[in-house]
Protein backbone atom coordinates (compact mmCIF):
# COMPACT_ATOMS: atom_id res chain seq x y z
CA UNK A 1 0.00 0.00 0.00
CA UNK A 2 1.26 3.46 -0.86
CA UNK A 3 2.55 5.40 2.14
CA UNK A 4 1.26 8.83 3.14
CA UNK A 5 2.96 11.91 1.80
CA UNK A 6 5.62 13.45 3.96
CA UNK A 7 4.55 16.93 2.91
CA UNK A 8 1.14 18.36 2.08
CA UNK A 9 2.34 20.31 -0.91
CA UNK A 10 3.41 18.24 -3.94
CA UNK A 11 6.88 18.58 -5.37
CA UNK A 12 7.02 21.47 -7.82
CA UNK A 13 10.09 20.47 -9.82
CA UNK A 14 7.91 19.57 -12.82
CA UNK A 15 5.70 22.65 -12.47
CA UNK A 16 6.20 25.44 -14.97
CA UNK A 17 3.61 27.72 -13.33
CA UNK A 18 4.90 28.23 -9.81
CA UNK A 19 2.55 29.96 -7.42
CA UNK A 20 -0.68 28.87 -9.06
CA UNK A 21 -3.23 26.45 -7.64
CA UNK A 22 -2.11 22.88 -7.08
CA UNK A 23 -5.64 21.47 -7.47
CA UNK A 24 -8.89 22.66 -9.00
CA UNK A 25 -12.41 21.65 -8.03
CA UNK A 26 -15.34 22.14 -10.38
CA UNK A 27 -18.82 21.46 -9.05
CA UNK A 28 -19.32 23.21 -5.74
CA UNK A 29 -22.39 21.60 -4.26
CA UNK A 30 -21.95 20.38 -0.68
CA UNK A 31 -19.55 17.51 -1.48
CA UNK A 32 -17.46 19.57 -3.89
CA UNK A 33 -17.33 22.56 -1.55
CA UNK A 34 -16.31 20.45 1.42
CA UNK A 35 -13.56 18.62 -0.39
CA UNK A 36 -12.24 21.93 -1.76
CA UNK A 37 -12.13 23.21 1.83
CA UNK A 38 -10.38 20.01 2.88
CA UNK A 39 -7.62 20.62 0.31
CA UNK A 40 -7.31 24.23 1.48
CA UNK A 41 -7.17 23.18 5.12
CA UNK A 42 -4.18 20.99 4.23
CA UNK A 43 -2.19 23.86 2.76
CA UNK A 44 -3.07 23.58 -0.92
CA UNK A 45 -4.10 26.49 -3.08
CA UNK A 46 -7.42 25.50 -4.63
CA UNK A 47 -8.91 26.88 -7.82
CA UNK A 48 -12.71 27.00 -7.67
CA UNK A 49 -15.20 26.72 -10.52
CA UNK A 50 -18.92 26.26 -10.69
CA UNK A 51 -21.48 26.76 -13.43
CA UNK A 52 -23.27 29.12 -11.04
CA UNK A 53 -20.73 31.74 -9.92
CA UNK A 54 -22.90 32.43 -6.88
CA UNK A 55 -21.83 29.11 -5.35
CA UNK A 56 -18.18 29.99 -5.84
CA UNK A 57 -18.69 33.35 -4.18
CA UNK A 58 -20.67 31.79 -1.33
CA UNK A 59 -17.85 29.36 -0.57
CA UNK A 60 -15.24 32.11 -0.55
CA UNK A 61 -17.46 34.42 1.53
CA UNK A 62 -18.19 31.78 4.17
CA UNK A 63 -14.93 29.83 4.23
CA UNK A 64 -12.31 31.92 2.44
CA UNK A 65 -10.37 32.36 5.69
CA UNK A 66 -9.73 28.61 5.90
CA UNK A 67 -7.05 28.60 3.23
CA UNK A 68 -5.98 29.80 -0.19
CA UNK A 69 -8.66 29.80 -2.89
CA UNK A 70 -8.56 31.12 -6.46
CA UNK A 71 -11.91 32.39 -7.71
CA UNK A 72 -12.62 31.74 -11.38
CA UNK A 73 -15.67 32.40 -13.53
CA UNK A 74 -14.98 30.61 -16.81
CA UNK A 75 -13.53 27.19 -17.52
CA UNK A 76 -10.67 28.85 -19.42
CA UNK A 77 -9.83 30.97 -16.38
CA UNK A 78 -10.13 27.92 -14.15
CA UNK A 79 -7.68 25.82 -16.17
CA UNK A 80 -5.25 28.74 -16.48
CA UNK A 81 -5.15 29.06 -12.68
CA UNK A 82 -3.58 25.60 -12.26
CA UNK A 83 0.08 24.70 -12.10
CA UNK A 84 1.27 21.85 -14.29
CA UNK A 85 0.62 19.03 -14.40
CA UNK A 86 -2.89 20.37 -13.96
CA UNK A 87 -5.10 18.45 -11.57
CA UNK A 88 -8.87 18.98 -11.79
CA UNK A 89 -11.40 17.22 -9.57
CA UNK A 90 -14.89 17.01 -11.06
CA UNK A 91 -17.72 16.87 -8.50
CA UNK A 92 -20.85 17.00 -10.66
CA UNK A 93 -23.78 14.68 -11.27
CA UNK A 94 -22.84 11.33 -12.82
CA UNK A 95 -23.73 10.59 -16.43
CA UNK A 96 -24.10 13.17 -19.18
CA UNK A 97 -23.15 16.17 -16.97
CA UNK A 98 -19.83 14.50 -16.15
CA UNK A 99 -19.18 13.75 -19.83
CA UNK A 100 -19.90 17.37 -20.72
CA UNK A 101 -17.45 18.74 -18.15
CA UNK A 102 -14.77 16.21 -19.15
CA UNK A 103 -15.07 17.20 -22.80
CA UNK A 104 -14.87 20.90 -21.98
CA UNK A 105 -11.81 20.39 -19.79
CA UNK A 106 -10.07 18.11 -22.27
CA UNK A 107 -10.22 20.84 -24.92
CA UNK A 108 -8.32 23.20 -22.63
CA UNK A 109 -5.76 20.86 -21.06
CA UNK A 110 -2.40 19.57 -22.25
CA UNK A 111 -0.70 16.15 -22.33
CA UNK A 112 0.13 14.91 -18.85
CA UNK A 113 -2.66 16.85 -17.14
CA UNK A 114 -4.99 14.92 -14.84
CA UNK A 115 -8.79 14.87 -14.79
CA UNK A 116 -10.31 13.25 -11.69
CA UNK A 117 -13.96 12.19 -11.56
CA UNK A 118 -14.87 12.13 -7.87
CA UNK A 119 -18.56 11.32 -8.35
CA UNK A 120 -20.40 8.02 -8.17
CA UNK A 121 -19.90 7.17 -11.83
CA UNK A 122 -20.59 3.76 -13.32
CA UNK A 123 -17.27 2.00 -13.68
CA UNK A 124 -17.87 1.09 -17.33
CA UNK A 125 -18.28 4.80 -18.07
CA UNK A 126 -14.94 5.36 -16.34
CA UNK A 127 -13.28 2.68 -18.49
CA UNK A 128 -14.65 4.41 -21.61
CA UNK A 129 -13.58 7.87 -20.43
CA UNK A 130 -10.08 6.77 -19.43
CA UNK A 131 -9.52 5.22 -22.85
CA UNK A 132 -10.73 8.35 -24.64
CA UNK A 133 -8.61 10.69 -22.52
CA UNK A 134 -5.56 8.47 -22.89
CA UNK A 135 -5.80 8.85 -26.66
CA UNK A 136 -5.60 12.61 -26.13
CA UNK A 137 -2.56 12.33 -23.87
CA UNK A 138 -4.47 13.10 -20.67
CA UNK A 139 -4.56 11.08 -17.47
CA UNK A 140 -8.06 10.23 -16.31
CA UNK A 141 -8.69 9.07 -12.76
CA UNK A 142 -11.98 7.63 -11.52
CA UNK A 143 -11.88 8.17 -7.77
CA UNK A 144 -14.47 6.70 -5.45
CA UNK A 145 -14.94 9.01 -2.45
CA UNK A 146 -16.84 7.79 0.61
CA UNK A 147 -17.74 9.53 3.82
CA UNK A 148 -20.56 11.85 2.88
CA UNK A 149 -20.45 15.57 3.58
CA UNK A 150 -18.56 15.21 6.86
CA UNK A 151 -15.97 12.88 5.36
CA UNK A 152 -15.38 15.16 2.38
CA UNK A 153 -14.46 17.95 4.79
CA UNK A 154 -12.69 16.09 7.58
CA UNK A 155 -11.19 13.08 5.81
CA UNK A 156 -12.90 10.62 3.47
CA UNK A 157 -11.91 7.20 2.26
CA UNK A 158 -10.63 7.65 -1.29
CA UNK A 159 -10.42 4.92 -3.93
CA UNK A 160 -8.61 6.27 -7.02
CA UNK A 161 -8.13 4.20 -10.16
CA UNK A 162 -6.43 5.21 -13.39
CA UNK A 163 -2.87 5.35 -14.71
CA UNK A 164 -0.24 4.55 -12.10
CA UNK A 165 1.88 7.50 -13.28
CA UNK A 166 -0.90 9.90 -12.37
CA UNK A 167 -0.82 8.66 -8.79
CA UNK A 168 2.77 9.83 -8.41
CA UNK A 169 1.55 13.41 -8.73
CA UNK A 170 -1.96 13.08 -7.35
CA UNK A 171 -1.56 10.39 -4.70
CA UNK A 172 0.27 12.42 -2.03
CA UNK A 173 -2.43 15.08 -2.18
CA UNK A 174 -5.28 12.59 -1.88
CA UNK A 175 -3.54 10.71 0.91
CA UNK A 176 -3.03 13.88 2.90
CA UNK A 177 -6.73 14.87 2.84
CA UNK A 178 -8.05 11.34 3.46
CA UNK A 179 -8.96 9.92 6.84
CA UNK A 180 -6.00 8.58 8.81
CA UNK A 181 -6.14 5.41 10.93
CA UNK A 182 -3.13 4.25 12.96
CA UNK A 183 -0.95 6.62 10.96
CA UNK A 184 -2.06 5.17 7.61
CA UNK A 185 -4.04 7.10 4.99
CA UNK A 186 -7.43 5.75 3.94
CA UNK A 187 -6.40 6.11 0.31
CA UNK A 188 -4.39 3.98 -2.07
CA UNK A 189 -4.07 3.45 -5.82
CA UNK A 190 -6.67 0.76 -6.57
CA UNK A 191 -5.68 -0.15 -10.11
CA UNK A 192 -6.18 0.81 -13.78
CA UNK A 193 -9.10 2.63 -15.47
CA UNK A 194 -12.48 1.86 -13.80
CA UNK A 195 -11.18 -0.06 -10.78
CA UNK A 196 -11.64 2.81 -8.33
CA UNK A 197 -15.27 3.38 -9.23
CA UNK A 198 -15.92 -0.37 -9.31
CA UNK A 199 -14.60 -0.76 -5.77
CA UNK A 200 -16.63 2.26 -4.62
CA UNK A 201 -19.73 0.74 -6.24
CA UNK A 202 -19.31 -2.51 -4.33
CA UNK A 203 -18.55 -0.54 -1.16
CA UNK A 204 -21.95 1.10 -1.61
CA UNK A 205 -23.56 -2.28 -2.21
CA UNK A 206 -22.17 -3.53 1.10
CA UNK A 207 -23.51 -0.32 2.64
CA UNK A 208 -26.98 -1.19 1.31
CA UNK A 209 -26.80 -4.65 2.90
CA UNK A 210 -25.46 -3.29 6.18
CA UNK A 211 -28.29 -0.76 6.50
CA UNK A 212 -30.94 -3.34 5.61
CA UNK A 213 -29.60 -5.72 8.26
CA UNK A 214 -29.62 -2.95 10.85
CA UNK A 215 -33.18 -2.13 9.85
CA UNK A 216 -34.25 -5.74 10.26
CA UNK A 217 -32.61 -5.92 13.70
CA UNK A 218 -34.53 -2.78 14.72
CA UNK A 219 -37.79 -4.15 13.30
CA UNK A 220 -37.42 -7.40 15.24
CA UNK A 221 -36.93 -5.58 18.52
CA UNK A 222 -39.84 -3.27 17.74
CA UNK A 223 -42.33 -5.91 16.56
CA UNK A 224 -41.26 -9.19 18.15
CA UNK A 225 -40.33 -7.72 21.53
CA UNK A 226 -42.57 -4.62 21.53
CA UNK A 227 -39.66 -2.49 22.71
CA UNK A 228 -39.88 1.32 22.87
CA UNK A 229 -37.73 3.11 20.33
CA UNK A 230 -35.64 4.71 23.08
CA UNK A 231 -34.78 1.29 24.49
CA UNK A 232 -33.78 0.05 21.02
CA UNK A 233 -31.51 3.08 20.70
CA UNK A 234 -29.83 2.06 23.95
CA UNK A 235 -29.30 -1.47 22.60
CA UNK A 236 -27.55 -0.15 19.47
CA UNK A 237 -25.48 2.19 21.62
CA UNK A 238 -24.35 -0.77 23.71
CA UNK A 239 -23.66 -2.87 20.62
CA UNK A 240 -21.42 -0.13 19.29
CA UNK A 241 -19.06 -0.69 22.19
CA UNK A 242 -18.51 -4.34 21.21
CA UNK A 243 -17.87 -6.42 18.09
CA UNK A 244 -20.50 -4.48 16.12
CA UNK A 245 -18.59 -1.22 16.62
CA UNK A 246 -19.16 0.69 13.37
CA UNK A 247 -20.24 4.04 12.01
CA UNK A 248 -23.65 2.76 10.91
CA UNK A 249 -24.46 1.17 14.27
CA UNK A 250 -23.29 4.35 16.00
CA UNK A 251 -25.56 6.62 13.98
CA UNK A 252 -28.46 4.16 14.27
CA UNK A 253 -28.51 4.90 18.00
CA UNK A 254 -28.47 8.62 17.20
CA UNK A 255 -31.35 8.44 14.73
CA UNK A 256 -33.46 6.30 17.08
CA UNK A 257 -32.81 8.74 19.92
CA UNK A 258 -34.11 11.71 17.95
CA UNK A 259 -37.54 13.08 18.96
CA UNK A 260 -39.68 14.94 16.43
CA UNK A 261 -40.11 18.52 17.70
CA UNK A 262 -43.55 18.93 16.13
CA UNK A 263 -45.27 15.74 17.33
CA UNK A 264 -43.15 14.63 20.28
CA UNK A 265 -42.91 11.17 18.70
CA UNK A 266 -39.69 9.36 17.85
CA UNK A 267 -38.50 10.84 14.56
CA UNK A 268 -38.35 7.36 13.00
CA UNK A 269 -42.12 7.09 13.47
CA UNK A 270 -42.88 10.18 11.39
CA UNK A 271 -40.53 9.35 8.51
CA UNK A 272 -42.26 7.72 5.52
CA UNK A 273 -41.15 4.08 5.31
CA UNK A 274 -40.12 4.20 1.65
CA UNK A 275 -36.37 4.14 0.98
CA UNK A 276 -34.87 5.50 -2.21
CA UNK A 277 -31.71 4.59 -4.06
CA UNK A 278 -29.29 6.49 -6.27
CA UNK A 279 -28.06 3.67 -8.48
CA UNK A 280 -24.90 2.19 -6.98
CA UNK A 281 -26.81 -0.60 -5.21
CA UNK A 282 -28.56 -1.61 -8.42
CA UNK A 283 -25.30 -1.36 -10.34
CA UNK A 284 -23.65 -3.68 -7.82
CA UNK A 285 -26.33 -6.33 -8.28
CA UNK A 286 -26.30 -6.03 -12.08
CA UNK A 287 -22.52 -6.34 -12.12
CA UNK A 288 -22.66 -9.34 -9.78
CA UNK A 289 -25.08 -11.06 -12.16
CA UNK A 290 -22.77 -10.36 -15.10
CA UNK A 291 -19.79 -11.73 -13.15
CA UNK A 292 -21.74 -14.73 -11.79
CA UNK A 293 -21.17 -13.78 -8.15
CA UNK A 294 -24.03 -14.44 -5.67
CA UNK A 295 -24.24 -11.17 -3.75
CA UNK A 296 -27.55 -12.28 -2.24
CA UNK A 297 -27.48 -10.00 0.81
CA UNK A 298 -26.84 -6.91 -1.30
CA UNK A 299 -29.54 -7.95 -3.79
CA UNK A 300 -32.11 -8.44 -1.03
CA UNK A 301 -31.27 -5.01 0.36
CA UNK A 302 -31.87 -3.41 -3.04
CA UNK A 303 -35.13 -5.33 -3.50
CA UNK A 304 -36.23 -4.38 0.02
CA UNK A 305 -35.87 -0.71 -0.86
CA UNK A 306 -37.82 -1.25 -4.08
CA UNK A 307 -40.61 -3.02 -2.18
CA UNK A 308 -40.71 -0.30 0.47
CA UNK A 309 -41.30 2.25 -2.27
CA UNK A 310 -44.21 0.27 -3.77
CA UNK A 311 -46.51 2.15 -1.41
CA UNK A 312 -49.75 1.79 -3.38
CA UNK A 313 -49.24 -1.94 -3.82
CA UNK A 314 -48.39 -2.37 -0.14
CA UNK A 315 -51.51 -0.43 0.87
CA UNK A 316 -53.72 -2.72 -1.20
CA UNK A 317 -52.06 -5.78 0.35
CA UNK A 318 -52.77 -4.78 3.96
CA UNK A 319 -55.61 -7.29 4.29
CA UNK A 320 -53.69 -10.38 3.16
CA UNK A 321 -54.09 -13.32 5.55
CA UNK A 322 -50.97 -13.79 7.71
CA UNK A 323 -51.78 -17.33 8.81
CA UNK A 324 -51.32 -18.51 12.36
CA UNK A 325 -48.57 -16.45 13.95
CA UNK A 326 -46.33 -17.54 16.79
CA UNK A 327 -46.15 -15.78 20.12
CA UNK A 328 -43.36 -13.37 20.95
CA UNK A 329 -40.17 -14.69 22.57
CA UNK A 330 -40.50 -14.73 26.35
CA UNK A 331 -36.82 -14.16 27.12
CA UNK A 332 -36.15 -10.64 25.85
CA UNK A 333 -32.49 -10.51 26.86
CA UNK A 334 -31.66 -13.80 25.14
CA UNK A 335 -33.45 -12.82 21.94
CA UNK A 336 -31.66 -9.46 21.81
CA UNK A 337 -28.38 -11.34 22.14
CA UNK A 338 -29.51 -13.65 19.31
CA UNK A 339 -30.23 -10.63 17.11
CA UNK A 340 -26.78 -9.25 17.92
CA UNK A 341 -25.10 -12.45 16.76
CA UNK A 342 -27.33 -12.79 13.69
CA UNK A 343 -26.51 -9.22 12.72
CA UNK A 344 -22.78 -9.84 13.05
CA UNK A 345 -22.88 -13.10 11.06
CA UNK A 346 -25.00 -11.53 8.32
CA UNK A 347 -22.65 -8.54 8.10
CA UNK A 348 -19.74 -10.94 7.59
CA UNK A 349 -21.66 -12.55 4.73
CA UNK A 350 -22.28 -9.15 3.12
CA UNK A 351 -18.59 -8.26 3.26
CA UNK A 352 -17.59 -11.75 2.07
CA UNK A 353 -19.86 -11.45 -0.94
CA UNK A 354 -18.62 -7.94 -1.68
CA UNK A 355 -14.99 -9.01 -1.60
CA UNK A 356 -15.86 -11.98 -3.84
CA UNK A 357 -17.34 -9.58 -6.37
CA UNK A 358 -14.31 -7.32 -6.23
CA UNK A 359 -12.03 -10.30 -6.80
CA UNK A 360 -14.11 -11.39 -9.78
CA UNK A 361 -14.17 -7.89 -11.24
CA UNK A 362 -10.43 -7.56 -10.76
CA UNK A 363 -9.84 -10.84 -12.59
CA UNK A 364 -12.27 -9.95 -15.38
CA UNK A 365 -10.66 -6.58 -16.11
CA UNK A 366 -7.05 -7.33 -15.10
CA UNK A 367 -6.98 -4.76 -12.30
CA UNK A 368 -4.95 -6.69 -9.69
CA UNK A 369 -6.94 -5.19 -6.79
CA UNK A 370 -5.60 -6.16 -3.35
CA UNK A 371 -8.44 -6.89 -0.89
CA UNK A 372 -6.23 -6.21 2.13
CA UNK A 373 -5.67 -2.65 0.88
CA UNK A 374 -9.42 -2.12 0.69
CA UNK A 375 -9.92 -3.31 4.25
CA UNK A 376 -7.21 -0.83 5.27
CA UNK A 377 -8.64 2.23 3.53
CA UNK A 378 -12.22 1.42 4.60
CA UNK A 379 -11.30 1.58 8.30
CA UNK A 380 -11.80 5.34 8.40
CA UNK A 381 -13.71 8.04 6.60
CA UNK A 382 -16.15 5.82 4.75
CA UNK A 383 -19.74 4.90 5.60
CA UNK A 384 -19.03 1.19 6.16
CA UNK A 385 -16.08 1.79 8.47
CA UNK A 386 -16.18 -0.80 11.22
CA UNK A 387 -14.03 -2.34 13.92
CA UNK A 388 -13.89 -5.71 12.22
CA UNK A 389 -12.22 -4.28 9.09
CA UNK A 390 -8.97 -4.70 11.03
CA UNK A 391 -9.82 -8.41 11.22
CA UNK A 392 -10.51 -8.48 7.48
CA UNK A 393 -7.15 -6.86 6.76
CA UNK A 394 -5.44 -9.41 9.00
CA UNK A 395 -7.25 -12.26 7.24
CA UNK A 396 -6.02 -11.21 3.79
CA UNK A 397 -2.53 -10.49 5.13
CA UNK A 398 -2.37 -14.07 6.38
CA UNK A 399 -3.82 -15.52 3.18
CA UNK A 400 -3.98 -13.19 0.13
CA UNK A 401 -5.70 -15.98 -1.83
CA UNK A 402 -8.43 -16.54 0.76
CA UNK A 403 -11.29 -18.28 -1.12
CA UNK A 404 -13.94 -16.68 1.10
CA UNK A 405 -13.87 -14.36 4.07
CA UNK A 406 -16.09 -16.92 5.83
CA UNK A 407 -13.17 -19.36 5.73
CA UNK A 408 -10.73 -17.07 7.53
CA UNK A 409 -10.18 -18.65 10.97
CA UNK A 410 -11.41 -15.64 12.96
CA UNK A 411 -14.59 -15.16 10.95
CA UNK A 412 -15.27 -18.87 10.66
CA UNK A 413 -15.14 -19.17 14.44
CA UNK A 414 -17.30 -16.06 14.95
CA UNK A 415 -20.00 -17.21 12.52
CA UNK A 416 -20.02 -20.78 13.79
CA UNK A 417 -20.52 -19.45 17.32
CA UNK A 418 -23.40 -17.29 16.06
CA UNK A 419 -25.18 -19.79 13.82
CA UNK A 420 -27.64 -21.14 16.41
CA UNK A 421 -28.71 -17.61 17.29
CA UNK A 422 -28.94 -16.79 13.59
CA UNK A 423 -31.31 -19.71 13.01
CA UNK A 424 -33.47 -18.76 15.99
CA UNK A 425 -33.79 -15.19 14.73
CA UNK A 426 -34.76 -16.19 11.19
CA UNK A 427 -37.20 -18.89 12.32
CA UNK A 428 -38.79 -16.65 14.96
CA UNK A 429 -39.22 -13.83 12.46
CA UNK A 430 -40.79 -16.20 9.94
CA UNK A 431 -43.19 -17.69 12.47
CA UNK A 432 -44.21 -14.20 13.61
CA UNK A 433 -44.66 -12.87 10.07
CA UNK A 434 -41.87 -10.30 10.33
CA UNK A 435 -39.92 -9.92 7.05
CA UNK A 436 -36.16 -10.45 7.35
CA UNK A 437 -35.02 -10.87 3.74
CA UNK A 438 -31.38 -9.97 4.38
CA UNK A 439 -31.02 -12.09 7.52
CA UNK A 440 -32.70 -15.06 5.84
CA UNK A 441 -30.85 -14.84 2.53
CA UNK A 442 -27.52 -14.49 4.32
CA UNK A 443 -28.22 -17.62 6.37
CA UNK A 444 -29.30 -19.51 3.23
CA UNK A 445 -26.10 -18.43 1.50
CA UNK A 446 -24.07 -19.73 4.43
CA UNK A 447 -25.93 -23.03 4.36
CA UNK A 448 -25.53 -23.36 0.60
CA UNK A 449 -21.82 -22.57 0.79
CA UNK A 450 -21.20 -25.27 3.38
CA UNK A 451 -23.48 -27.89 1.74
CA UNK A 452 -21.82 -31.01 0.35
CA UNK A 453 -24.46 -31.33 -2.40
CA UNK A 454 -26.86 -28.75 -3.87
CA UNK A 455 -29.98 -29.34 -6.01
CA UNK A 456 -28.15 -27.92 -9.02
CA UNK A 457 -27.69 -31.53 -10.15
CA UNK A 458 -31.45 -31.74 -10.73
CA UNK A 459 -31.37 -28.34 -12.44
CA UNK A 460 -28.77 -29.67 -14.87
CA UNK A 461 -30.87 -32.77 -15.50
CA UNK A 462 -33.92 -30.65 -16.27
CA UNK A 463 -31.92 -28.36 -18.57
CA UNK A 464 -30.61 -31.37 -20.43
CA UNK A 465 -34.16 -32.78 -20.75
CA UNK A 466 -35.78 -29.73 -22.34
CA UNK A 467 -32.82 -28.08 -24.03
CA UNK A 468 -30.06 -30.68 -24.49
CA UNK A 469 -27.76 -28.44 -22.47
CA UNK A 470 -25.64 -31.46 -21.37
CA UNK A 471 -24.18 -32.22 -17.97
CA UNK A 472 -21.05 -33.59 -16.35
CA UNK A 473 -20.77 -36.65 -14.11
CA UNK A 474 -19.10 -37.05 -10.72
CA UNK A 475 -17.53 -40.41 -11.63
CA UNK A 476 -15.79 -39.74 -14.94
CA UNK A 477 -14.62 -36.80 -17.08
CA UNK A 478 -16.42 -35.51 -20.13
CA UNK A 479 -19.70 -33.90 -21.13
CA UNK A 480 -22.85 -36.00 -21.48
CA UNK A 481 -26.41 -35.91 -22.78
CA UNK A 482 -29.30 -38.30 -22.20
CA UNK A 483 -31.51 -39.07 -25.22
CA UNK A 484 -34.68 -38.17 -23.34
CA UNK A 485 -37.00 -38.38 -26.34
CA UNK A 486 -35.35 -41.56 -27.58
CA UNK A 487 -34.26 -44.66 -25.74
CA UNK A 488 -32.90 -42.57 -22.84
CA UNK A 489 -29.40 -43.88 -23.27
CA UNK A 490 -26.50 -41.58 -22.43
CA UNK A 491 -24.16 -40.25 -25.09
CA UNK A 492 -20.90 -38.36 -24.90
CA UNK A 493 -20.94 -34.90 -26.37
Amino acid sequence: MTTAAESNRPASSDSTDSGKAQIGVTGLAVMGSNIARNFANHGYTVALHNRSIAKTDALISEHGSEGSFVRTETMEEFVAALERPRRVLIMVKAGDPTDAVIEELAGLMEPGDIIIDGGNSLYTDTIRRESAMSERGLNFVGAGISGGEEGALNGPSIMPGGPVESYKSLGPMLESISAQVDGEPCCTHIGPDGSGHFVKMVHNGIEYADMQLIGEAYDLMRKALDMPVSDIADVFREWNSGDLDSYLVEITAEVLSQTDAETGKPLVDVIVDAAGQKGTGRWTVKSALDLGIPTTGIAEAVFARALSSATDQRKQAQGLEPGTLAAAPTDTKTFIDDINKALYASKVVAYAQGFDQIAAGSAEYGWNVHPGDLATIWRGGCIIRAKFLNRIRDAYAENPDLPSLLLAPYFRNAVENAVDSWRRVVSTATLMGIPVPAFASSLSYYDALRAERLPAALTQGLRDFFGAHTYQRIDKPGTFHTLWSGDRSEVTE
